[in-house]
């Protein structure tokens, strides 16, 4: 792979420094240079053909359960698509584009209470989304602001806090937990899939709801998507354990800002079991690249359907 990569040690200089500042103590990266070879330069050569084709800017899905290292990933194929290519690339994440917190009061007694906790399609502003993506790819950009969500204060930042988009990017990682997922059948709606859906959505108005949004105004956004990575987690468990330490990394970043306890999060990711499941059975026909992560939490196999 060093060979078929453009400035490699510049690359792999870059790479490196920016795993360090990442890494917790709680758990070190592994075979950081082997990774680097087998899945990040793969990956990142396959964005830049896919650019090269008409040279328009490209769309990349960046999808996978909770604590599955999307925004470690997104901005390492950001540093290689930058030193190797010199492609211009804008990351952002559909946590982003969560409804204010005013907002999601307003839906959850309108529709289902459930729709004041942010996560679920139906939190999201699909019609900013949406715009912010067709602006990103039309031919006559103009600059514009991407949202930022701070998590802790379940709300989103004023606009002076937004990411500013000057220039036209050549490449958009887009990520997020439940980018690019498909609604499910009727049928499938039926039973509550855990404590949370059988005692507070037992007349399956919020399930429902959700199922609705993807059909629509999710389906019309993910079809702007020019190549969907999909991370497949062993099963949904391990997002419960990489969740906690996710939150780990927050409490020591925020400085004193609200984080959750470990039952708190026991109970969140309640919400989004359903699509998770969902998404591992269906992601990984569909995807356009898969990545397999292990028990340990190791990248352990690519492939490119």
């Amino acid at each position: 792979m060093e060979k078929s990569c453009p400035r490699y040690q510049k690359v792999k200089k870059k790479y490196l420094k920016f795993i360090s500042s990442q890494e917790v103590m709680s758990e070190p990266f592994r075979n950081k240079v082997g990774q680097l070879n087998k899945f990040f330069l793969p990956i990142s050569k396959m964005i830049k053909e896919e650019y090269q084709k008409k040279k328009k800017t490209k769309i990349i899905g960046l999808t996978g359960g909770q604590g599955t290292g999307k925004s470690t990933i997104s901005n390492i194929l950001k540093i290689i698509l930058k030193e190797a290519y010199e492609l211009e690339t804008v990351i952002f994440s559909i946590d982003d584009f969560y409804r204010t917190l005013n907002e999601r009061k307003i839906i959850s007694k309108n529709i289902s209470p459930l729709f004041l906790t942010r996560g679920v399609p139906g939190t999201h502003d699909t019609k900013m989304l949406y715009k912010s993506i067709k602006n990103l790819k039309n031919y006559k950009f103009k600059k514009f602001l991407i949202p930022r969500f701070d998590k802790s204060i379940d709300d989103r930042l004023s606009k002076n806090k937004w990411l500013k988009v000057k220039k036209k990017p050549n490449i958009v990682i887009f990520e997020g937990w439940c980018v690019g997922v498909t609604a499910q059948k009727k049928k499938d709606l039926i039973n509550p899939i855990n404590k949370l859906e059988k005692q507070k959505d037992s007349k399956r108005i919020w399930r429902e709801k959700v199922n609705l949004e993807i059909s629509k105004d999710y389906k019309k956004i993910f079809n702007l998507i020019d190549k969907l990575i999909f991370l497949k987690v062993p099963s949904f468990k391990y997002v419960f354990k990489w969740r906690l330490l996710q939150e780990k990394k927050l409490r020591i970043n925020s400085r004193g800002k609200k984080t959750m306890t470990d039952k708190q999060i026991s109970n969140f990711i309640m919400f989004y079991e359903r699509l998770t499941k969902h998404m591992l059975k269906v992601l990984p026909k569909t995807a356009d690249t898969v990545i397999n992560i292990d028990q340990k939490h190791r990248l352990k196999s690519i492939k490119f359907n």
